[in-house]
């Protein structure tokens, strides 16, 4: 098996809490934020425990109201900068059209870009924000290397520049 095909099975294997079907009745608000890095505080203080992390973004949600921490005995809404993760490399395997890119993020989750992953680059002060979706409405931010690298693979069509990944079409700017 050579390792495109591992974080590919990788990122079809994860199991996450089934955070979508739980409603729980207490409601509140917890002083935790993640910074536009991906960085992640409480009371103000970096949480350093990479595992911590990890294990909070397993049950992290976006609502209507926002960003929120999931239990199936409460929920807490969070603050994010930016997106709540960071995508801090990427994978790629074929050409053209029949490329496939694999996004790994500071949580260590790995994700496909496709049409229900994709990656979307939004305007920002006159600089590009890209993105890629994770899961279920969250996003993460791709470092400027990861998308220095990216923007190396597109392709002009016409006036955009284009890449494909996975049989989905996604444009990473203007030419």
């Amino acid at each position: 098996m050579n390792a495109f095909q591992a974080l590919l099975d990788a990122a079809g294997n994860r199991r996450l809490p089934p955070v979508h079907t739980w409603h729980p009745e207490r409601v509140g608000d917890i002083d935790i934020r993640i910074s536009a890095d991906g960085r992640w505080f409480h009371d103000g203080a970096e949480i350093k425990r990479e595992r911590l992390v990890a294990l909070f973004s397993t049950v992290l949600r976006l609502d209507h109201d926002g960003y929120c921490l999931v239990t199936p005995a409460e929920k807490l809404r969070i603050v994010v900068e930016d997106a709540p993760f960071v995508a801090i490399d990427m994978e790629s395997d074929g050409a053209g059209r029949a490329r496939r890119l694999i996004f790994a993020t500071n949580v260590g989750d790995h994700v496909l870009a496709d049409a229900a992953h994709p990656i979307e680059v939004e305007e920002r002060a006159g600089e590009p924000r890209p993105y890629v979706t994770v899961r279920a409405g969250l996003r993460a931010r791709l470092t400027r290397s990861v998308f220095y690298r990216l923007v190396e693979l597109g392709t002009p069509a016409g006036e955009e520049l284009e890449v494909w990944s996975a049989g989905s079409r996604f444009v990473l700017g203007l030419m």
